[in-house]
């Protein structure tokens, strides 16, 4: 384990949750490239061995001021705002309180109550800054793009797993329920397949059990329509191995009905990938609309069916528009760039206090 000298720390990233969750991969992703340039370490219950970091045990008996003076709390949860401030008011630690938001709607009492306790607020998209109250600072979540990279080798690569080498594959990842559009994504894929008889379609992701039923709704449907051959309900696999999964698709879709920011169209992307993705969440301003994928409204099956034909129609616009896809990932969402304007925000809030 990472451990981190905790008298050195300037900054503390919570995280309170035992189960992943999209904070929580932010967290891990985030802090070891952080901490190449500012003294700062995550605490929580289920934190990965290489992330740097300091025991929640520890937190009531560190010391009063930090290594300047002060700390940054860099909260991302109700739970953690509330953490900090009892540190800070309770226990009297001198801590400047930041609060991420990804929200993208009205926030609750209590929500805007801690929100209006914090020294500075950090909004995921333009979307998610219009529905806080008070000033906040656009910062836009990045990923690893040597991570997720293409593929030399696609057909040795689908190989590999198992996938059809030939004819085109379009994917949809992520939790299975009806917010992420799953069901939507399944009947637009049934009449995608009929049009296109040598393609495949994944699913991959989790069921909760109170989604089990609407997962096993959705196998029914397949079957009944005679694709279960062709509509592929993968295992999950760990987060290191997704990019594999993105890089042998021609099509990725996003269908959520509702999204905090997500990352899935990035991701796909960065592995030279276009995106079909609801007009929810970020996805309007990471998906380039006729150039890196098409946007479309959410809930529309018929919407995100016509734009994939569109795409895999056109092997020249499939050509071009997988390079544009990769560029603009490079280009505006490395994760490299998201820490450096966090570690920013870190500073001046140092040297305000």
């Amino acid at each position: 384990m990472t451990r981190t000298a905790l008298r050195d720390v300037e900054v503390i990233a919570p995280n309170f949750k035992r189960r992943l969750s999209g904070v929580t991969a932010t967290i891990i992703r985030l802090v070891p490239i952080q901490s190449r340039q500012i003294a700062i370490a995550a605490t929580g219950p289920v934190l990965p061995d290489h992330v740097p970091q300091v025991p929640l045990s520890a937190l009531p008996w560190m010391s009063r001021r930090g290594p300047g003076g002060w700390r940054v709390w860099h909260a991302r949860r109700n739970v953690e705002m509330i953490g900090g401030l009892a540190l800070r008011y309770l226990l009297g630690k001198r801590l400047k309180l930041l609060f991420t938001s990804a929200s993208q709607r009205r926030q609750t009492g209590l929500t805007r109550w801690l929100i209006r306790r914090m020294d500075a607020v950090v909004a995921t998209s333009d979307k998610t800054a219009g529905y806080l109250e008070g000033p906040s600072q656009v910062i836009m979540h990045g990923i690893d793009t040597t991570g997720f990279s293409p593929t030399s080798d696609r057909t040795k690569l689908r190989r590999d797993l198992g996938i059809a080498e030939d004819g085109p594959v379009i994917g949809c990842y992520g939790r299975i329920r009806a917010q992420k559009g799953t069901d939507v994504y399944v009947d637009a894929m049934i009449g995608l397949l009929e049009d296109h008889p040598t393609a495949t379609a994944l699913v991959m992701g989790r069921a909760t059990a109170e989604h089990r039923a609407f997962e096993e709704g959705l196998r029914a449907k397949i079957a009944d329509a005679g694709l279960s051959g062709r509509i592929r309900f993968m295992p999950e696999v760990p987060p290191e191995a997704m990019a594999d999964w993105y890089r042998i698709l021609d099509v990725y879709i996003a269908p959520q009905r509702w999204e905090g920011f997500g990352l899935t169209p990035i991701e796909a992307m960065a592995c030279g990938c276009p995106v079909v993705a609801t007009r929810v969440g970020a996805f309007e301003a990471l998906v380039v609309d006729g150039e890196t994928g098409l946007l479309v409204e959410p809930g529309d099956a018929e919407a995100i069916r016509t734009a994939a034909h569109h795409i895999l129609m056109d092997p020249e616009r499939l050509r071009d528009w997988s390079a544009a896809a990769r560029r603009h990932v490079e280009a505006r969402f490395s994760i490299e760039t998201e820490a450096a304007a966090l570690v920013a925000v870190y500073r001046r809030l140092l040297s305000e206090s």
